[in-house]
């Protein structure tokens, strides 16, 4: 009996560019999602150390009220 084996062979290479473009899309993410952290944190630290500052949370908010009016 003569059997024949024959090999299908595709490629895709809108694959490879779709999934270039989801790792670029997931670091994008990813460093915006960092960077607002660091900025949360950032401004955190900030108001904590108007509060300690200023003499407390009224204390800070009274000074705040005064500076926007005048």
């Amino acid at each position: 009996m003569n059997t024949t084996h024959t090999m299908e062979t595709t490629r895709s290479q809108t694959n490879v560019k779709a999934n270039a473009s989801n790792e670029l899309a997931k670091v994008g993410v990813r460093t915006i999602g960092i960077t607002a952290g660091l900025i949360g944190c950032w401004a955190t630290a900030c108001l904590v150390a108007g509060v300690i500052s200023s003499g407390g949370p009224v204390a800070l908010v009274r000074n705040f009220v005064s500076a926007v009016i005048g």
